[in-house]
């Protein structure tokens, strides 16, 4: 399977979050869900998935990112320590 640029791919999920944004300030706006709705179905064409929820979900995989941008979380260890600290307190009341 092919591959999308990262940096075009990068630009599409900005895009896609923008007239997300847009889209919630005003959903009666037709042409911004349309436009929403556009960058959406690119997303799921280029990641070869059927809805724009699996696309997005893909696309940050592929970029690696956690979903929204949590990357700074992940690369802090405040995401691992959280997860260590809950399986050694279940430890703890093991023993």
């Amino acid at each position: 399977m092919l591959l999308p640029d990262k940096a075009g791919l990068a630009q599409l999920l900005r895009r896609y979050r923008t007239w997300e944004q847009l889209v919630l300030r005003e959903p009666h706006n037709s042409v911004r869900r349309r436009r929403l709705d556009d960058v959406a179905y690119t997303l799921c064409v280029l990641m070869g998935h059927r809805t724009a929820h699996e696309a997005i979900r893909a696309a940050e995989s592929y970029l690696g990112r956690n979903p929204r941008g949590d990357r700074k979380l992940q690369g802090r260890g405040i995401l691992r320590t959280r997860r260590h600290n809950s399986s050694d307190s279940s430890r703890k009341e093991r023993m």
